[in-house]
């Protein structure tokens, strides 16, 4: 009845957390579908909402969000705002878009546009976070790998220290 208090379980963890001790870090934000669920929080924390971590953000927010066509573009006219406020938006939409080679337009492909910029970040200190189905990690990190070995990297050894310094954060079902 109302008024009555009881537990509400939920994941738990700390995957999906914004690092706030650096106003200056880049987040990098990674969704396909409904993945976009948790940075809907971070732009909402970080462009839309009076808190302090507002005020002091001096990074760049970065979000790329793949979905099958524009209409299921899920908060837009909330990013639309957040970019007025300096959120950067890249949409893979892969039945509106093609990829480099005529294909669909994926998550994957969006990011490999970017990729020099991308890496630079990351090198840079960034954070870069995944959410959404676990299907779209394969694609992801085979293109990774791939950009990466065009650098000159060896891609385990650098995702480990990307690990290591707590700037890879992956939630994918």
């Amino acid at each position: 009845k109302l008024g009555d208090v009881f537990p509400m379980p939920g994941p738990a963890g700390k995957v999906m957390l914004m690092p706030e001790e650096d106003p200056t870090t880049d987040y990098i934000m990674v969704a396909t579908g409904t993945g976009i669920a948790p940075y809907r929080g971070f732009i909402r924390r970080l462009f839309a909402e009076d808190t302090p971590a507002a005020r002091a953000y001096k990074g760049q927010a970065w979000l790329f969000l793949g979905v099958a066509n524009s209409d299921a573009l899920l908060y837009d006219d909330e990013f639309q705002e957040a970019a007025k406020k300096g959120l950067r938006i890249d949409y893979a939409l892969s039945r509106e878009q093609e990829n480099k080679n005529g294909g669909k337009m994926y998550i994957q492909d969006k990011v490999e546009e970017y990729a020099d910029e991308v890496f630079s970040k990351l090198e840079n200190g960034a954070h870069i976070y995944f959410c959404g189905l676990k299907g779209m990690m394969p694609g992801i990190q085979d293109m990774l790998k791939g950009v990466a070995a065009e650098k000159g990297l060896e891609y385990d050894e650098w995702i480990k220290a990307l690990k290591k310094k707590g700037q890879w954060h992956v939630e994918v079902y």
